[in-house]
């Protein structure tokens, strides 16, 4: 029996020019992802080396968890880009948005319209991975009502939704896009997970991609992704991320 090799490629090979990455945790000090500027400044060296230049980075804001205001996230956007410009890194651009999930500080942030957008009406918002909000349906119309396009975070990682793609389809119908995490296309978070994702990039219900980097490890892992197979799997979702430029 042969057995054969993926054929490797560079990840500066995978990210295309103009590449952003909509979905990271690289502000520091606010939530699970950098802890200090420190590794704020070394995940954004280590991305860039990837051939990743452009963020918009998406800290969470959840519950009394993260109770991270437009005001601190933007305060702390700021001592990245001074740190950047400190270094003479020029190449980078970041922008700050947020992580929200779907819950009632959420609905009362959406009244106020005190929403940090990917780009335009673009919003990325999450859910439990436990279960769905019981109002999931009406926090969608809503933010459709108010003039937002709700884009899902990670919708291969909801365990609750695996064995019936029908809810999958239920909310694209309901107005969602699909941001996939690349790491969910290696080991990082199951195989149910891996065998997901690659299920739904096969129904093409996905819209756009995100690294959703917390830490150094992610890094490391990220260059898993790094296959034709994948390449050729994920092509038109890293070009549809150019939009965020």
């Amino acid at each position: 029996m042969l057995f054969f090799k993926k054929k490797r490629i560079d990840l500066k090979e995978l990210f295309p020019k103009g590449f952003v990455d909509i979905h990271s945790h690289l502000l520091p000090g606010i939530d699970d992802g950098a802890k200090d500027i420190n590794q704020s400044i070394d995940l954004i060296k280590k991305m860039r080396s990837y051939g990743i230049k452009n963020f918009i980075t998406t800290p969470h804001v959840l519950g009394d968890v993260y109770p991270n205001s437009s005001i601190l996230i933007k305060e702390k956007l700021n001592v990245v880009q001074e740190a950047l410009e400190k270094q003479q890194i020029k190449d980078i651009t970041i922008r700050a948005a947020a992580e929200y999930m779907m819950d009632e500080q959420f609905v009362s942030l959406l009244e106020k319209k005190d929403i940090l957008t990917l780009k335009d009406n673009y919003v990325l918002v999450e859910m439990s991975y436990f279960s769905a909000p019981f109002n999931l349906f009406e926090i969608l119309f809503e933010l459709q009502l108010k003039g937002y396009k709700p884009v899902l975070a990670h919708p291969e990682r909801y365990n609750f939704y695996h064995n019936d793609l029908d809810h999958f389809y239920k909310l694209k119908k309901a107005g969602c896009l699909f941001q996939l995490n690349l790491l969910s296309l290696t080991k990082q978070y199951g195989t149910q997970v891996q065998k997901t994702s690659s299920k739904l990039l096969q129904e093409n219900l996905y819209d756009f991609v995100g690294t959703d980097t917390h830490h150094s490890m992610h890094l490391e892992l990220l260059q898993e992704i790094g296959t034709e197979k994948i390449q050729q799997s994920i092509a038109h979702l890293l070009e549809n991320n150019k939009m965020f430029l």
